[in-house]
């Protein structure tokens, strides 16, 4: 268990974190770019969803299909506005997979609003360069960045 709570709040150093970066070959304006694709496609799925909002008139009985339907959607409009900005990135890989499963955990499943706004936050604050990084955030990192990444479709 502290081995646990170690990982996911003690901050490593900045030489750790800069070895980390450097030995995992992250360039910090791809990294941006990843974060600014987690953020899009974040705010695309939490301001287009009609299903689950407590109280509100427009709650939707969602199933599962509807939901990945949505998640789908989101997905595809991310994507899309991307491409106009001269970025490719593949419709279908690991990436879309890891945010799929995301979401699904973390968005569709979860009954709790706060929990639903709170992601974008978590993706900023995961990705901020100003801040002391622990162990997990360079996970999450590592795991979007290269995910992504390895989906990107270069164009000369």
């Amino acid at each position: 268990m502290e081995n646990f709570f170690n990982y996911i709040s003690n901050p490593l150093n900045f030489e750790e974190v800069d070895i980390w970066f450097r030995s995992n070959n992250i360039v910090f304006e791809k990294m941006d770019l990843f974060c600014d694709f987690t953020i899009s496609l974040t705010t695309i799925v939490n301001d287009t969803y009609l299903g689950g909002k407590n109280g509100s008139e427009s709650t939707i009985e969602m199933t599962e299909e509807d939901n990945l339907n949505h998640f789908n959607w989101c997905w595809k409009q991310n994507i899309r506005n991307f491409e106009k900005e001269g970025i490719v990135i593949n419709n279908e890989g690991e990436h879309y997979d890891y945010f799929k499963d995301f979401f699904t955990e973390i968005f569709y499943n979860h009954t709790e609003e706060r929990v639903k706004n709170s992601i974008v936050d978590f993706f900023i604050e995961t990705f901020d360069r100003q801040k002391p990084f622990t162990k997990s955030d360079l996970d999450v990192i590592q795991t979007i960045y290269r995910s992504i990444d390895s989906n990107m479709v270069l164009i000369y």
